[in-house]
C-alpha cells in the first residue's frame, strides 16, 4: 500500500478566473492547468510509481522554492 498526494499551486480554472496571483515569486511565471494537476495524479496512480510512497508531489510552477 501507497500513500502520496499531490499539492498543485494556482491553478487556471473558472474558479480562479477572476483571482489575481503574485507570480514574479515563481519559477515558472504562469499558472498551471488541471490537465498538469491530473497527469501527477496519474503517474502517482500508475504502475511506474508502485514503489513511491510517503511523497507529496508539488505541482506549483516552482512556487514552492522561494
Amino acid at each position: 500500500m501507497t500513500c502520496n498526494s499531490v499539492a498543485p499551486g494556482p491553478i487556471a480554472t473558472a474558479l480562479t478566473r477572476d483571482v489575481t496571483y503574485a507570480l514574479d515569486d515563481q519559477v515558472i511565471k504562469r499558472m498551471g492547468t488541471p490537465e498538469e494537476v491530473g497527469a501527477a495524479v496519474a503517474y502517482l496512480a500508475s504502475p511506474g510509481a508502485a514503489y513511491v510512497t510517503g511523497q507529496v508531489l508539488s505541482v506549483c510552477g516552482g512556487a514552492a522554492m522561494g
